[in-house]
C-alpha cells in the first residue's frame, strides 16, 4: 500500500505531498494540473518501473529533484513502512516493492499496467533480485497478445477467454463475478455469450456478450464495454498468474492490491458512472474474499463523487484537489462533505461552477442575481434580462420562481 508520496523539484508544482488513504483515494481538479503525473509517480514508486519518458527536473527551479515514497508492506503480521527515494535518472537509494504485492495501472488510452513482485522480482536465497520489467499492455496487447524477447508473457484476452470459456475452468467463473460486478446495471449485465466467428478471413473464435438485442462479438462493442471488459480480463489474469506463481515459488499469495485508474468514467454512461466507483472497490471480492484493494483514481465526473457518498468513510477514503493558485499548483485533501446530488459537487469547490447549467444561462442568472438587489434597475435592462432568462431556461427550471415576482414588480408579463 501506498502511505505516503513526496515530490519536489518535479512536476507541476515545486512540492507536492500525498498521505494516502488506507482503501479510496480520489484525486479531482482542472485538467492539466498534475492528476495524471501524480498517478505515474505512484506506479514507479510502487514498482521502480517509469512508462514512457522519466520524471525529469524543471529546469527553472534550483533544488534537487526527488521523490520519496513511504510503503506499507505486509512481513507475516508485522507491518513494515519503507522509505523510497527516487531522483530521476537515479536508482532508488532504498527500494522494496510491497510483499507478494500486485499493482494494476489501468490509463484512459485503453492501455494497462501490471507489476507482481513474484514475477517481476525473483527471490535468490535472502534476496530480491530483478527479472523483468512489469508487464505493459498496449491496447492491442492486452486484447491480442503480450511478447517480449520471443517469450509469450500473456496471450491476450480473446485466446484466453475463450480457452478459459471452453474448458469450464475456474478462471472463467471468475471472470464472470468480476464482469457482473463492474456491470452497468442489472438492466444491462455483462454477461459472456458463446464464442463466434466474425470472418471468413479470422480463424480465431471470437468472445461474446449476450447483450439485450442479441450476441455482440467483443470486438464489435463500445469502446466504455471494451474498456471494462479489457479492466476484468487484466485483474483475473493478473490474479491467475499471481496465484501460479506463487505455487511454484512456494510463497503466499499476497493479500493486498493496488489499482491505479486515469479518468475511471472515461467513455462511461452517467448510468454506468454512478456504479463504477462502488464496483471497483467491490470487485477484488470477486478474486478472494479476503484481498484488501488500495484504489487511487482521477476523475472529473460528479456522478462518480456523488456515487461516492454512500460508502466513504473518512477513516480509510480520502478526497483531493488540484487548484492553480498564484500560478503555481496546489494539491490539499478536502474535508470530506456529502452534497447530495451530482449539481450540488459540481457548484461546490471541488468543480467550482456557478452554475450546473450552459454557459449562456450561467451569465442570464448572474445577471438576473444581481438585478434582484438593485431595485432601481431601469425597466429595459430589467425586460432585456427576462428575455434571455426566457431564451436559456426551460420554463420547469428552478430559478423562474425567484425571478418572475422581480419581473412582475416591472410591470413585465411572464
Amino acid at each position: 500500500m501506498l502511505e505516503r508520496l513526496e515530490m519536489e523539484g518535479v512536476g507541476p508544482s515545486p512540492r507536492l505531498s500525498f498521505e494516502f488513504a488506507p482503501r479510496l483515494n480520489l484525486l479531482t481538479g482542472d485538467n492539466g494540473l498534475g492528476k495524471t503525473f501524480v498517478l505515474e509517480l505512484a506506479w514507479w514508486a510502487l514498482t521502480r518501473n517509469w512508462d514512457d519518458v522519466p520524471a525529469l527536473p524543471r529546469p527553472d527551479r534550483n533544488v534537487v529533484p526527488s521523490v520519496q515514497a513511504v510503503i506499507q508492506t505486509w512481513g507475516g503480521r508485522k507491518s513494515i513502512k519503507r522509505d523510497v527515494v527516487l531522483v530521476p535518472g537515479q536508482s532508488p537509494s532504498t527500494f522494496m516493492p510491497p510483499r507478494n504485492g500486485l499493482t494494476v495501472y489501468a490509463r484512459v488510452d485503453g492501455s494497462f499496467s501490471v507489476w507482481d513482485r513474484i514475477r517481476n522480482n525473483r527471490k535468490v536465497g535472502y534476496f530480491r533480485v530483478p527479472a523483468q520489467p512489469a508487464f505493459d499492455f498496449t491496447p492491442d496487447e492486452l486484447w491480442n497478445r503480450l511478447e517480449r524477447d520471443g517469450r509469450t508473457l500473456c496471450n491476450g484476452l480473446i485466446q484466453d477467454w475463450v480457452a478459459w470459456q471452453i474448458k469450464d475452468a475456474e478462471p472463467f467463473h471468475r471472470l464472470k463475478r468480476v464482469l457482473e460486478t463492474l456491470s452497468p446495471g442489472t438492466h444491462e449485465p455483462l454477461i459472456p455469450g458463446e464464442p463466434t466467428r466474425i470472418s471468413i478471413d479470422e480463424v480465431r473464435d471470437i468472445p461474446t456478450l449476450q447483450m439485450p438485442y442479441g450476441l455482440v462479438p467483443l470486438t464489435h462493442v463500445s469502446a466504455a464495454v471494451k474498456r471494462i471488459v479489457g479492466l476484468a480480463y487484466l485483474l483475473v489474469w493478473s490474479w491467475e498468474e499471481h496465484v501460479r506463481a506463487a505455487e511454484l515459488s512456494r510463497e503466499p499469495v499476497t493479500d493486498h492490491i493496488v489499482l491505479l485508474v486515469d479518468e475511471l468514467e472515461s467513455h462511461l454512461h452517467p448510468r454506468w458512472q454512478r456504479l463504477i466507483l462502488p464496483s471497483l472497490l467491490e470487485v477484488v471480492r470477486a478474486l478472494r474474499e479476503d484481498v484488501k484493494v488500495q484504489v487511487i483514481a482521477v476523475t472529473h465526473s460528479p456522478l462518480v463523487l456523488a456515487s461516492a457518498e454512500p460508502v466513504f468513510d473518512e477513516a480509510q477514503d480520502a478526497l483531493f484537489m488540484f487548484d492553480l493558485v498564484d500560478r503555481e499548483v496546489k494539491a490539499t485533501k478536502a474535508e470530506w462533505r456529502p452534497r447530495g446530488d451530482a449539481n450540488a459537487w459540481l457548484t461546490s469547490e471541488v468543480f467550482d461552477l456557478k452554475e450546473p447549467r450552459s454557459v449562456e444561462a450561467e451569465q442570464a442568472i448572474t445577471a438576473a442575481k444581481a438585478a434582484l438587489k438593485d431595485p432601481n434597475l431601469p425597466i429595459e435592462e430589467v425586460r432585456r434580462i427576462h428575455n434571455e432568462l426566457y431564451r436559456v431556461l426551460r420554463d420547469t427550471d428552478p430559478f423562474w420562481p425567484r425571478w418572475l415576482a422581480r419581473a412582475e414588480a416591472a410591470g413585465i408579463d411572464p
